[in-house]
């Protein structure tokens, strides 16, 4: 009988929950911003087709990675993550997998934990952990208060992926999980170009 109760509170609360969270957002879009401060766009990931923004941040352990180094190099596959997020986990050992398949054919796997700087000894715990070799970026934030890496290319969610050709040409871009069987036939062909 305990069940009942409960369950009928909790459709209550996501019926009514729902309302009020629609009420807030038709407030706040309704209510014009203080003066002398701009409304700005809602943050829009990059698609397929676009050039990848450069960026320069440090890794795991400190050293500098430029994306810009990798032009005309290599192909690169970006991965936007946090060690919080279930869905990245779970993602994860399929980005190991295609390090381990194509790192001799010059792809390059490259993990941007959005945790920060002060989480950084519990992501290189997780990383080793969980055995994982491809490179892992800790994103920063910018004089703006703004990610250097994940707000140049839009990531308003996590996993997020992007796979950009040796030219600087985004190929793939990918909020949420992906199919390994999708990911495998794009890094295909960026790998043949």
């Amino acid at each position: 009988m305990g069940k009942i109760p409960v369950l009928a509170a909790f459709v209550f609360l996501l019926v009514h929950g729902t309302g009020i969270a629609r009420a807030q957002e038709k407030e706040k879009a309704a209510t014009p911003p203080p003066a002398g401060v701009q409304a700005t766009e809602a943050v829009k990931m990059l698609d397929a087709g676009a050039v990848a923004p450069e960026f320069s941040i440090k890794d795991s352990e400190g050293a500098p990675f430029h994306i810009v180094e990798e032009r005309g190099k290599k192909p690169v596959l970006l991965f936007f993550w946090s060690i919080f997020c279930e869905p990245c986990r779970l993602e994860m050992p399929v980005l190991q997998k295609m390090h381990v398949q194509h790192k001799d054919s010059g792809l390059d796997v490259v993990g941007v934990s959005l945790d920060g700087e002060p989480l950084k000894s519990s992501i290189r715990g997780f990383v080793k952990q969980e055995g994982y070799t491809f490179k892992v970026l800790i994103d920063e934030l910018d004089s703006r208060e703004m990610f250097k890496a994940a707000d140049a290319y839009g990531v308003a969610g996590m996993p997020t992926l992007f796979l950009v050709d040796r030219a600087g040409k985004i190929i793939l871009a990918r909020a949420g999980r992906v199919k390994e069987e999708e990911l495998e036939k794009a890094i295909q062909a960026v790998l043949k170009k």
